[in-house]
């Protein structure tokens, strides 16, 4: 199968995209496997004519819009964010008139719409480079509670938040850590900052997924248990071999990033659908709020 998806993606001129939480079989078949700011990066740099995104719904907007002129397919197009759907554009055009002074920063896991209505987006990776980089001293960082409480720690400017949050970095519990530290008592603690606040407190590090892959390749520690999607893990035995990795929660999985699957890239490939277009009066706004965190 993994034959006949690169000679298809030869023959239609395309680039598989894939986030590190997909099966580990769609991983395999990427050309490039990483976090949501190195797939926007590739999305917006690479020149094939079609890209296959291999992620959920938001990814594959935010591939749409940084690239008009190419075909972006969204192989399961019923892979939905839930937290991307916690806030809309209306609910930012009522918080800009609230906090008229405020930046807003929109994390990359919104629909277009409500990219389109904030300044500027951040990932994970670069949420409080983002921050920083702003003339205000207000900002609204929105949706995730968790990730505006994280930044909030290390910047003097006030966050203000929405309660949206991942609902599978949520149900992760400091009950979790006391059980992971007993089974693994010599292994490192690295958890995501979608992660409560005090799960966060207990954790030896906290990363982005593909710096999670970087630390675990960087270090001298052979065990480690991660506070994320256990799709990761994938990538990090590849990436990183000799280590040991362990799921802090077995219940922590995204079933939407689990909706992709070889047969349906295949019958993405030779059809060329199910397509993803943002109207450009949406589109063009978003691009903006992108960029801008591109460039930084």
């Amino acid at each position: 199968m993994s034959t006949k998806i690169r000679l298809l993606a030869e023959e239609k001129n395309a680039v598989i995209l894939a986030h590190n939480y997909q099966v580990a079989g769609v991983q395999d078949i990427a050309d490039i496997v990483g976090d949501s700011l190195e797939l926007a990066r590739a999305a917006a740099e690479r020149r094939e004519e079609t890209i296959v995104f291999c992620g959920v719904d938001f990814m594959a907007e935010t591939a749409a819009i940084l690239s008009p002129e190419k075909t972006v397919l969204l192989p399961a197009p019923d892979a939905h964010c839930p937290m991307a759907g916690m806030i809309a554009g209306g609910d930012v055009r009522m918080l800009r008139e609230r906090f008229p002074d405020a930046a807003v920063v929109a994390y990359v896991n919104t629909t277009a719409e409500v990219k389109a209505e904030s300044d500027i987006c951040c990932t994970s990776a670069n949420a409080l480079k983002i921050v920083e980089s702003l003339k205000e001293d207000q900002v609204i960082m929105l949706p995730d509670r968790n990730l505006a409480r994280y930044v909030a720690r290390f910047t003097e400017k006030e966050i203000l938040l929405w309660e949206g949050y991942c609902y599978v970095h949520d149900r992760m519990t400091s009950a979790d850590v006391s059980r992971a530290r007993l089974d693994h008592p010599d292994a490192e603690l690295l958890v995501h900052p979608e992660c409560r606040p005090d799960v966060i407190d207990l954790a030896d590090y906290v990363h982005s997924t593909s710096g999670m892959i970087r630390h675990i390749y960087a270090s001298d520690k052979v065990d480690f248990i991660i506070g994320t999607e256990p799709g990761i893990i994938h990538q990090i035995e590849k990436q990183c071999p000799g280590k040991r990795v362990y799921p802090l929660s077995e219940k922590a999985v995204c079933m939407n990033m689990k909706k992709t699957s070889l047969e349906k890239v295949i019958q993405s490939l030779e059809t060329l659908t199910p397509q993803m277009v943002v109207p450009e009066e949406i589109a063009a706004r978003a691009r903006v709020a992108i960029e801008r965190m591109l460039q930084i």
